[in-house]
């Protein structure tokens, strides 16, 4: 058997200081090693040039090797000072966002270029859309209890009773939150501390990742940008729980926040797995109501803790105006036929085309019932009768209703970030309609399907990109595709 050659410049689990140079799609910094071998690239997620960063190699092959970011040890001359708390879901803090929307336009255009072979893809380019909010713009955030903290200036873990993130690259160990990350809700994470404070008082301790045992897990809110208002959900395990008074908790919230507090749910989770909800716990509703209400282009959605719901609201209802633009734009695709909205979710999209197309019928699909009954009740708030919902896999709908071959023009698919499966897409091309809405919080894999849809015969029409997730290498796409 020949002997693998030995990569020359770098090996597994060998730590490195690089400097960044250059930046690639999904926030991976380009680095380059140079030496008597000659030039080699290592890629390092949640990097920007201008950046000497320290990093652990994770993957290593002849062409290239991916680094894990450790720590930052000099920053970029772009960087700029912003009053926020550092966390590691928001690398990209403190570029400023014009910046941020540069290299998230030019690494997603030349995805579409490399993987999907569109040579002409700048002239599609309709429009990039930015976020509303550039800051404090998501409605939910989930903190961590941690028994192992980190200690900053000595650059160790420490035992310590820790409410927050995770520490980057450290997954056994928590990092208080003590201020404002810039993301969320300043009055929920500026009290977080308190918070913190209130349960470590009760006596009770945090999980302890690598032990698998502890009391607290985690605290996650929701917030509806419409009212204000929040919903908490404390999880815990079950040991210890005769000793925490979930009542008093629920009067400790309303305290601090006071009519902004919609409800407070407790979620028992046992399992060593590290998820907010377990398959096998129970939630229940301590104290108000199991859910809020957001409005999104003058429709409204309950959201309960469960609920999928897009993160930034305020952003999704540009991306979803995108949509609805790209699906109306020939009329004639619509009127008096049956538009097919895949992947659909709670059905936002397709109640919102209802609102605007009358005449058309809109018939919903998605493997998730309990998403489809959210979608069904939706619709029912709304007044909105030219909706059918489905609850089913995508791929089997197509070969169980015959009935709907040749009378669907316009399909909108808006897929999870795996993009379509191979047999899906193929089941979707036989549908033979005029015109296709993609949406993709994954533009890799939408321009991987992307090549399949244009040997079908479709080709891009026009494109734009949403920021949806500001201070993040996330970038969604609406691509409208017309045989």
């Amino acid at each position: 058997m020949p002997r693998r050659e030995r990569n020359k410049f770098v090996k597994r689990g060998q730590i490195i200081e690089i400097s960044i140079e250059d930046y690639a799609f999904g926030g991976k910094g380009i680095g380059r090693i140079r030496n008597e071998h000659g030039e080699f690239v290592v890629f390092v997620p949640n990097t920007l040039p201008g950046q000497l960063v320290k990093a652990q190699i994770k993957k290593s092959s002849k062409k290239y090797a991916e680094g894990k970011l450790l720590e930052i040890l000099k920053s970029s001359e772009d960087e700029i000072e912003v009053p926020y708390q550092d966390i590691p879901g928001a690398p990209y803090i403190q570029l400023p966002i014009e910046k941020q929307h540069q290299y998230k336009k030019q690494s997603t255009l030349e995805l579409f270029k490399r993987i999907g072979k569109v040579a002409d893809i700048e002239e599609k380019l309709d429009e990039f859309v930015s976020s509303p909010n550039t800051f404090h713009y998501r409605n939910k955030m989930e903190y961590g209890f941690s028994a192992i903290g980190y200690d900053r200036e000595l650059k160790t873990d420490v035992d310590e009773f820790t409410l927050g993130f995770k520490r980057r690259g450290l997954w056994w160990c928590g990092e208080n939150l003590n201020k404002d990350s810039g993301l969320f809700d300043k009055q929920v994470e500026d009290n977080l501390k308190n918070i913190r404070e209130y349960c470590q008082k009760s006596g009770l301790p945090p999980w302890h990742g690598p032990k698998k045992e502890g009391f607290f897990r985690y605290f996650v809110v929701r917030k509806s940008y419409k009212t204000n208002r929040l919903l908490f959900n404390l999880v815990t395990t079950s040991n210890g729980l005769d000793q925490f008074h979930l009542d008093e908790f629920a009067k400790y919230l309303v305290e601090i926040f006071e009519e902004r507090v919609a409800g407070l749910f407790h979620t028992i989770n046992d399992e060593i797995g590290d998820r907010t909800i377990a398959t096998s716990g129970s939630i229940n509703l301590v104290y108000g109501d199991d859910k809020i209400v957001e409005e999104l282009l003058g429709l409204n959605f309950e959201i309960s803790m469960k609920s999928f719901f897009q993160t930034n609201p305020k952003c999704a209802e540009k991306l979803y105006s995108k949509v609805i633009d790209y699906a109306l734009e020939n009329k004639a695709s619509i009127d008096n036929n049956i538009v097919l909205d895949l992947f659909c979710g709670t059905g936002t999209i397709g109640q919102i085309l209802a609102s605007k197309a009358h005449n058309a019928q809109i018939v919903g699909v998605d493997i998730v019932a309990s998403a489809i009954e959210d979608a069904k009740e939706n619709a029912k708030r709304n007044k909105i009768d030219d909706l059918k919902f489905f609850a089913a896999d995508v791929g089997k709908f197509l070969t169980e209703h015959p009935e709907y071959y040749n009378k669907i023009r316009t399909i909108i698919l808006d897929p999870a970030r795996a993009g379509i499966a191979p047999k899906t897409l193929k089941k979707i091309i036989n549908l033979n309609a005029e015109r296709l809405v993609y949406v993709s919080c994954n533009p890799a894999t939408q321009a991987r399907d992307t090549e399949q849809l244009m040997l079908a015969g479709y080709k891009i029409k026009k494109l734009s990109l949403v920021d949806q997730f500001p201070h993040t290498a996330h970038i969604e796409t609406v691509v409208l595709f017309e045989k």
